[in-house]
Parts: C-alpha cells; structure tokens; sequence
C-alpha cells in the first residue's frame, strides 16, 4: 500500500486534472458559503447541531436503548453488530432467510443506495462472494462499481472522473454504441439502466443519515430518489447506521436538514429527505446498528467530537491538501480532513501518515456545519501516533535532533550559522531530490543576519 504522500506524487503527475479537481471542489466550497450567508443565524445553527450532537454522544446508550424500543414497536427489526464482519454477517443471514427469488445467474438482486458505512465494512465484496448480485444505483456509485473502483469522496464518490471517462466506462460495460460526453445523456442512460435494476429485486439497502430516538424512525437523504425507489418497490428494506448517527427528538432535525445539503453543496435542502418509520404491509424492514470502533473513539476524550460528524463533505471541498491531491490518496474509506481523523481510530498503525497530510490551517474546522475541531484532532493524532512509535524513524530521529537544537542556544545558534553557510557556499547540498521539501519551493535568498544577531543589533536599550 501507497503512503498519502507516494499517492498524492502519482496523482499530481496529471496536472490538467489536478487543477480541474481543485477548481472543481473549490466552486462546491463557493457555492456553500453563498447558501450559508443566506441564513442569518447560520453560527447559532451550527452551535446548536454542535451541542445536540455532544449531548447524544454523552447519552448515547440511553438514546439507542430508546431507539431499539421504539422501532421495534414500529415492527422493525433491529441488529446490532460490533464491527464490519458481524454487519456483513448479518445483512447476508437477513437475506437468506427472506425467500427471494433469484435471477438467470442465480444470485439475489439487490439494489443499494449509498452508504458510506457499508463501504467501510467492505459488504459489497462480501455478499457478492455470497451470491448476492449487488448494484450502487447513487449514479456515482454505479459508475464506480463499474469501474471497480472505491470512493473518492463520501457526497461525489465519482468526482476525480472527468464525464470523457464516465463515456467510456458506459460504452464499455453497458454497450452504449458510441461513447457519449453529454452529462444529460449519459444520466439518461444510466436512468435506464438502473430502471430495470429497481423493477427486478426485492431487497433494497439504503444507508442512515439521521435516526430519531424519540420516534424510532430514520431519514435517508438523497438527491436521486434512488433510496426511495428501492425501498418502496423491495420486500425487504435493510438500513444501515453507524451508532453515532442517533438525535434525540424529530424537532432536531430542523437544524440538521438546513446544515446538511447547504454544507455539501450549497442547496437548501436534499432533493428527496425521506422518512422511514415502519414497513408497508408485506414488508420487511431491518436496522443494523453499527459500533467498529466507534465506541472506542467515543472514549477517546481529544477525538470523541469526531463522531459529530454527519458526512457533508464540506471539509473535504475547502482542504488545500485534499482538493491537490485526490481522494483515492487517503487509503481509506473517508477521505479528507475528517476522515484523517477517523481512520487513525481503525488502524494506527495503517493510517499513521494521514493525519500529517495536512497544513493545519484550520478550514476545516471552520467550515464544519457541526464546529468539529478538525484541524485541532490532526495536531493531537500527531502528537499520539508519534508518542506511540507509529511514526517513520527516520521523522522520529529527526525531531528528537530538532528538539536538542532547540532547546541548547548554543547548539541552536551552530547550526543556524551552519545552515547560512550551506546556503551560501554549497547550496547543492539541500537543492536536489533527496529534499522533498524542495520539490515544489524555490531557496530563500540567504539573510545578512540570523534573526537573534539582528535583535542584538537592533534593540532598543532602555
């Protein structure tokens, strides 16, 4: 596996598309600010989303012991998995035991809305091993699934896509005669593919954005509708929802339905915010609550506010690192800003690199429609991942050189004079390719004096 800093070195090789990447997410972040300047109490909205969620979070066993009551009452039947492979476990059991019927190649048709979670719990993979035949109809989805590719964002999943190379991924796997560049034929096409997908199977999996503890309903918000054409068409409707997606009340929606769609991308609202509370008559309907690992970032005092997070995207838009250097740079199933935060959780030992993919400079905390102190939890994982020797050692013997120097005057005073000598005699020995630093940066001319010879020079004497 690739570093984030070795991905990012591939997907920088591509100029024209990184500057359209970056251009691209970037009107996304315009696009937000514009809608939420429209809102003169947007601060206190995001304040408010802030406290409910910290309020959920620090009664979050009550609130789902509640939510389990209550949907049950509703005729839903609820799960809980521990981790991803229980989760998997239990989607697969859910659809055996239906009595579906099969399609030529003998698999079960399901169609899936999206679903940041079953991504991070691998399902796809899992039921297809299963015979399960499994189709993403979010339009990005589909076009990645296709391609046999994961996410690169969790709001655009297909955004590092150009709509040349959606053109030949539809003439290559769904025999589209001629390659097509026009966006609006290129969704009709996939309209009519997907149409036929919906019609034929009988167990559709959406995600969770929100689930009510005070109803035991929950709400799946789309732009597509495909979330609501699955379900409302399937026998059986399976959900599935990360344990940190509990609210107290429906009141609190309010707040986070006007947060949501503005912070990702700049609408009012989510085209389709659908509600789902009990199953039509003859149906089935299944919640799988999922833990992996969130109840021990929940015990984790610095990073427990990470789980605030309701998957806008909005950091991942505004992140000078994120927007240069791709998605798929992150190794892992949330990318950006939030998810170098969240994936350190999973695997330190695998994800030890992406908190320092980052400058730290604090846009993505100030763009958190949740005020999730982002830039702040980087800096803190930093400071945990070293401390627990998860860090390269060449970082690590550089530091402990770094933190000698600094603290002894004299040694810093050395090799400050050192440095200005290299730099003026023998600057060949830090402009070459063994610098990473110096990669992308031109020298700065060489000072007269050090900072510390100008003070001594230039203070005022009382």
């Amino acid at each position: 596996m690739m570093t984030h800093s070795q991905a990012a070195d591939v997907f920088n090789k591509d100029e024209p598309r990184v500057d359209w990447h970056n251009a691209t997410l970037w009107n996304v972040r315009k696009k937000r600010d514009k809608a939420a300047v429209q809102i003169p109490e947007w601060e206190k909205l995001r304040a408010i989303a802030s406290q409910i969620k910290a309020h959920s979070l620090s009664n979050l066993s009550s609130y789902l012991e509640n939510f389990e009551k209550k949907a049950s009452e509703n005729g839903v039947t609820v799960h809980w998995a521990k981790n991803g492979e229980e989760h998997n476990r239990i989607v697969l059991e859910i659809i055996q035991k239906a009595g579906l019927n099969k399609n030529s190649q003998g698999k079960i048709p399901m169609v899936k809305s999206k679903s940041m979670l079953t991504e991070e719990c691998h399902l796809n993979s899992h039921l297809e091993n299963n015979y399960v035949d499994v189709i993403d109809t979010d339009l990005g989805e589909r076009i990645i699934q296709l391609r046999k590719e994961p996410p690169s964002h969790i709001v655009a999943p297909a955004i590092h896509l150009m709509k040349e190379e959606v053109g030949e991924t539809f003439h290559e796997h769904l025999g589209v005669p001629n390659i097509e560049t026009i966006p609006e034929k290129l969704v009709e096409i996939a309209r009519h593919h997907l149409r036929e997908k919906f019609l034929a199977a009988e167990v559709a999996l959406t995600g969770v954005n929100f689930a009510v503890a005070e109803t035991g309903e929950f709400v799946v918000c789309t732009n597509e509708g495909n979330a609501d054409m699955g379900a409302n068409l399937a026998k059986v409707h399976i959900a599935s929802m990360g344990l940190e997606k509990i609210i107290p009340k429906r009141k609190h929606l309010g707040v986070f339905l006007r947060l949501l769609a503005r912070s990702a991308t700049g609408q009012p609202l989510t085209i389709y915010t659908s509600h789902f509370k009990k199953p039509r008559q003859g149906q089935q309907m299944h919640i799988v609550i999922v833990d992996n690992g969130r109840s021990r970032q929940l015990g984790r005092p610095d990073f427990r506010n990470s789980l605030k997070c309701i998957r806008c995207g909005a950091c991942m838009n505004t992140c000078p690192v994120y927007r240069r250097s791709g998605g798929h740079s992150y190794h892992s199933t949330v990318g950006g800003p939030i998810g170098s935060i969240l994936a350190p959780n999973l695997d330190m030992k695998k994800n030890a690199d992406l908190p320092f993919a980052s400058t730290l400079c604090g846009s993505c905390s100030n763009v958190c429609p949740v005020k999730i102190d982002i830039h702040d939890q980087l800096y803190k994982w930093r400071q945990e991942l070293v401390k627990s020797g998860y860090t390269p050692k060449v970082k690590s013997l550089s530091m402990q050189m770094m933190r000698f120097t600094l603290s002894h005057p004299g040694v810093f005073n050395f090799a400050g004079k050192m440095g200005k000598g290299v730099l003026k005699n023998a600057p060949f020995l830090i402009n070459n390719f063994l610098n990473p630093w110096y990669k992308q940066r031109e020298m700065p001319e060489v000072p007269q004096d050090s900072f510390t010879e100008w003070y001594i020079k230039n203070r005022t004497k009382e």
